[in-house]
Formats: C-alpha cells, sequence, structure tokens
C-alpha cells in the first residue's frame, strides 16, 4: 500500500483553516511520528460536519465526531496504537466475520457452528446520498448532545471505513486487538449500505446507513454480521435474539451504534 502524505503534519501549508482544536500523537506505545488525528477544543454544532468535510477532504482528511463520555475521555488518552494496526485491504470481512461466528454464536447464540454468509446489499437506497445521511445525522447528534459535547475531529484516511485503522484506534480490544480488521467488515458495509463513520468514542462507534435493509429477511440476514461484528451488541442487549435485533436494531434504521464491554 502506497502511504500517501499526512495533511495534519503541515497544517499551515494545507491551507486549511481550522477552529481551536488538538493534534493528537499519543499512544499506547510513545508518541507517533505524525499527528493521529486533530479534534476541536469546542462541542460541535449543526453544520459543522458539511463544513468540515468540505474543507478537509480535498486535502485527505475526513471528519468523525469523537464522543469523550461522561468521563471527558478525549482522544489524547484513548489508548491508541497505530504501530499495531495493519491495513483494511489486507483482509478479508467475509472471513473475518465468519471466523467471529464460529467462536462466538454456539455458545452465545445456542446457534449451530454454520456461517450464514454475507447479507445482500441494501435493495433501496435512502432518500440522502451516504455523505449527506451522515451530515444530517451528525447535525441531529451534535444538537442533542449540546455542551455535553461531541467535537468534531478530522482524520487522514482514504475513506470512511479506514479511520479507526487510520487512527490505531483500540475501542474493540476485549473482541479484537487489530481493528484493521473491522475496518475491512466496514468497508464491505460502506459498500452494500452506503455506511460512514458518524461517531468516534473511546468504545462506542455510530455509522449513518444510507442503504438500510428494508424487508425483515433483509435484516436478519445482516444481524448475523453484526452479532459477529459486536457480540456485545447482543449479549449486552435487552435484544438478545437475531430476530429481535434485525427487526428493532436494523429493519429501515438509517444509523447503527456498537459498544465493546
Amino acid at each position: 500500500m502506497a502511504t500517501l502524505p499526512n495533511p495534519l503534519s503541515s497544517l499551515a501549508a494545507s491551507g486549511l483553516q481550522l477552529p481551536p482544536g488538538n493534534l493528537v500523537d499519543a499512544t499506547i506505545d510513545e508518541p507517533w511520528h505524525e499527528p493521529l488525528l486533530w479534534y476541536a477544543d469546542e462541542p460541535a454544532s449543526p453544520g459543522t460536519w458539511a463544513a468540515m468535510r468540505a474543507a478537509g477532504r480535498p486535502v485527505g482528511l475526513l471528519p468523525v465526531l469523537v464522543d469523550g463520555g461522561v468521563r471527558d475521555h478525549w482522544p489524547d488518552s484513548w489508548a491508541l496504537a497505530p504501530a499495531r494496526m495493519t491495513y483494511p485491504g489486507d483482509h478479508d470481512a467475509e472471513d473475518v466475520l465468519s471466523e467471529f461466528w464460529e467462536a462466538y454464536a454456539p455458545d452465545e447464540l445456542d446457534a449451530d457452528n454454520k456461517w450464514p454468509g454475507l447479507a445482500p446489499a441494501g435493495s433501496v437506497a435512502g432518500p440522502d446520498a451516504p455523505d449527506d445521511l451522515a451530515a444530517e445525522i451528525a447535525d441531529q447528534l451534535a444538537d442533542l448532545r449540546g455542551l455535553d459535547g461531541l467535537r468534531m475531529a478530522l482524520a487522514p484516511a482514504r475513506r470512511s471505513a479506514d479511520i479507526p485503522a487510520a487512527i490505531g484506534w483500540t475501542g474493540p480490544l476485549n473482541h479484537e486487538n487489530d481493528v484493521a480488521r473491522l475496518c475491512a467488515v466496514l468497508r464491505s458495509w460502506e459498500d452494500r449500505f452506503g455506511i460512514r463513520i458518524v461517531v468516534l468514542g473511546f468504545d462506542t462507534l455510530i455509522v449513518s446507513v444510507g442503504r438500510p435493509p428494508t424487508t425483515i429477511e433483509e435484516a436478519r440476514a445482516l444481524a448475523a454480521e453484526h452479532f459477529a461484528f459486536c457480540p456485545d451488541n447482543l449479549n449486552q442487549s435487552t435484544l438478545s435474539s437475531l430476530d429481535a435485533y434485525a427487526e428493532k436494531a436494523l429493519l429501515d434504521q438509517e444509523a447503527w451504534s456498537f459498544w465493546w464491554d
């Protein structure tokens, strides 16, 4: 994989005008040789996402909201580990998901050990283009959270699905040490369902979904992927069966949330 220059290393030369914020290079090992992301000092407001995407994308930066959670746990203290990440393109989404399914499904879902395969792509596009929907959901979340705040961030990534690996995010550490493997799944969802990463927290992830399942059959097929990707979405939820999860969390839903214990 060819490595592109990191625009965060020379913000002044990029011509990008950003509000007051922080460049993060702190990792679980030692300071990284270049910034991993930038995030703002103040909470995001509606309209910020679209503005940051328009400004950042031409220079190789993509927007994501970062969530400090109830403990004000911002990216400086997220135990980022870029040196331990591989490249998402080196992994196959179905291989990753089937491996997790075979490891967890028999015991935790009382299911047989047969991986059901990837769900079909979303058959009906939503009223908004994926990037427009991401901006809309980002605005809704920013407005909902207000001063408690989600902050705007920019990460050096070629595609939204790669953002966690690009910054060395370790949110799913108890499930998968190399988040690039999960990014391979996010890439597949990007292609099949038009997802965009909207929010990253210490161990949480929210994506917008441009082509969500519109039939219960499509949702049920996808529920197996969600369980393999993040078993805690079912294990730590009242939606403890694939059927319930499909109906309540996936059918016609334009945002998906994940949390790893």
